[in-house]
């Protein structure tokens, strides 16, 4: 076992064996002295944020919400890893969803819903709350590195009650076995505002050009089922999340199926820039997220070929 594994494992074995009081204040106090020291993720997380808030917030304020920030990327590692002690009535306890009567129509009358997600609040904890409501879900995760770290993913999502898709390595690729869930009445939840390969389509989003998975869109257009877009924040005492559409899905005669997709998925990212917008202290972006310095004048380059979905990732 490698010392990341055992890192994870450290994790799940230790931090749910401790009262969440103790465990709480343990990674708040992390959180709280990644801010002081600086480094890589919190440099990049102060980069986003300014652009969500624009330059004008005052520096000592800005300075806080940056800390908020780590303390709410924190508070998702700590409650993702008690997740699995949690009975189903807490689950359902923990997190709260407007618009969850769309989501049972859908569900009551076998239709399969696609539910774009940011990188925000906690999605582990959205999708046990679907799991624990008995509606059926999968999704797809990223094979990562090493492979005993993945697979405790994918077990511990599975405990929850989610099927874990590969996005690469599997038996068929994972659009298809998405597609083939969907036509079968599933919940198909997909992390959305991020993919900065070559294959993700070209969307602006707060007034600068950057790529957001194909999938959602893809889905949407090759199945018939909704599609919807969540924003997704923290409130004391549980997770929250909205629901927004379902989005306009173009008539397949309208245009190309390329220019489809780049206008659903603009839908997707106008409709994040929301949520986030409104709770930009709990979107949990410590990677690059823009293609260049923003330049809302500048148009973004032609679309490549987009990629089929993007993985759910561990954080």
């Amino acid at each position: 076992m490698t010392p990341v594994e055992l890192g994870y494992l450290a994790g799940w074995r230790l931090i749910r064996a401790l009262p969440r009081p103790v465990a709480a204040a343990a990674f708040r106090a992390g959180a709280d002295h990644a801010h002081r020291k600086g480094g890589r993720g919190t440099a990049r997380l102060a980069e986003n944020l300014r652009r969500v808030v624009g330059p004008d917030l005052p520096p000592a304020e800005f300075d806080a919400l940056v800390r908020a920030g780590l303390r709410s990327y924190a508070r998702y590692w700590m409650e993702m890893f008690r997740l699995p002690v949690l009975s189903r009535e807490q689950r359902l306890a923990t997190f709260r969803l407007d618009g969850e009567d769309l989501l049972a129509a859908d569900m009551a009358a076998g239709r399969g819903v696609v539910v774009a997600l940011p990188h925000a609040g906690n999605w582990d904890a959205a999708g046990a709350w679907v799991a624990a409501k008995g509606w059926p879900i999968t999704t797809v995760a990223e094979r990562l590195r090493p492979e005993g770290v993945y697979e405790r993913f994918v077990a511990f999502r599975e405990r929850l009650g989610m099927e874990i898709i590969p996005l690469t390595g599997g038996q068929q690729p994972p659009v298809d076995v998405l597609a083939d869930r969907l036509t079968r009445g599933h919940l198909v939840p997909l992390l959305a505002d991020r993919d900065l390969s070559a294959r993700g389509v070209p969307v602006t989003f707060f007034g600068a050009p950057t790529r957001m998975p194909a999938g959602p869109a893809l889905l949407a257009i090759r199945t018939g089922a909704p599609l919807y877009v969540t924003s997704m924040w923290y409130e004391p005492d549980m997770a929250r999340a909205a629901l927004t559409g379902p989005l306009t899905v173009p008539d397949p005669d309208s245009a190309p199926l390329d220019q489809r997709v780049r206008a659903i998925t603009q839908q997707i990212a106008d409709q994040l820039a929301v949520g986030i917008a409104r709770h930009p202290e709990d979107w949990h972006m410590l990677q690059r997220m823009w293609v260049e310095p923003a330049s809302p004048t500048r148009a973004p380059s032609q679309p490549p070929t987009p990629a089929p979905v993007a993985p759910s990732e561990p954080a």
